[in-house]
């Protein structure tokens, strides 16, 4: 047990980032709790050609609690478009579920790759995006809806995220509301984690840590949403109350430190 606290510690440090982040910049927490669990449960001497794929399907679990908690604290202020999440739905359980194929056909090193390559991406349009860009002022239909909707899906189970990082951009750049957009973005973290958990429960590991059901690690996942469940309404209400764009900065260069450290471990 002495040797559990600091991991127990760690994790709800980390959970409690992650909550706060998920309500106010409408990112998805798994950017952080993605390699947080890989050098953590690594260190612990569970690294294995399987535990990146652990981490995501552990990180995903805990977005459908922090998506709901968000969520529900952005309703109570007007802020979700239900209507893009109920069309949306579809498409983006569709990407998920295949990206879920994807991630069990990959090993460790390459799933570290792929996620150094699209975070440092993400990071650059968190530092330099400008929230007057757009591609249209209306949200896509029909073929498109369905292209763009399973795109975010697969990549972020990819990554291990809820979305947010794609659906805040994919909104602003067709006209929402940077609230309205941040607000309907954690729901759709919902539609991601969802229907990938589902199916990471039934897809196993060689080398687990106690307590892992199919890919997805039960302690890690109860501290973590234990954390995220207190911080994300607070994440709401400083989204609300902040201008996020020096922060949004300050986090990309943070992202773009986690991006490549996450590369060198692919690498070398």
């Amino acid at each position: 047990m002495t040797e559990l606290i600091p991991l127990i510690l760690t994790l709800a440090a980390v959970g409690a980032f992650a909550g706060v982040l998920a309500g106010l910049l409408g990112v998805g927490g798994g950017i952080v709790l993605v390699p947080a669990f890989v050098s953590l449960f690594d260190a612990a001497g569970y690294g294995s050609d399987e535990l990146m794929r652990m981490c995501l399907a552990t990180s995903l679990a805990t977005i459908i609690v922090t998506s709901a908690r968000s969520v529900m604290a952005h309703n109570r202020r007007g802020a979700v478009d239900w209507g893009v999440l109920r069309g949306w739905a579809l498409p983006i359980g569709v990407g998920a579920v295949a990206g879920v194929a994807m991630v069990a056909q990959l090993r460790t090193p390459t799933l570290q790759a792929i996620f150094g390559v699209l975070v440092i991406l993400i990071a650059l349009w968190m530092g330099l995006g400008r929230s007057d860009w757009r591609l249209a002022n209306a949200m896509p239909v029909g073929a498109r809806r369905g292209v763009y909707g399973a795109a975010i899906g697969f990549v972020s189970v990819l990554l291990g995220i809820g979305g947010g990082s794609f659906g805040v951009p994919l909104m602003t750049l067709h006209g929402r509301p940077i609230h309205q957009a941040v607000a309907t973005a954690a729901g759709i973290g919902a539609l991601i984690a969802v229907p990938s958990v589902a199916v990471f429960l039934f897809v196993p590991m060689a080398k687990a840590p106690p307590f892992t059901v199919g890919s997805v690690n039960l302690p890690a996942f109860l501290v973590v949403i234990a954390m995220t469940t207190l911080t994300a309404p607070l994440g709401a209400t400083l989204a609300h109350r902040t201008n996020p764009r020096l922060l949004k900065r300050i986090f990309a260069i943070f992202l773009a430190v986690v991006a490549l450290n996450m590369l060198r471990k692919a690498l070398f």
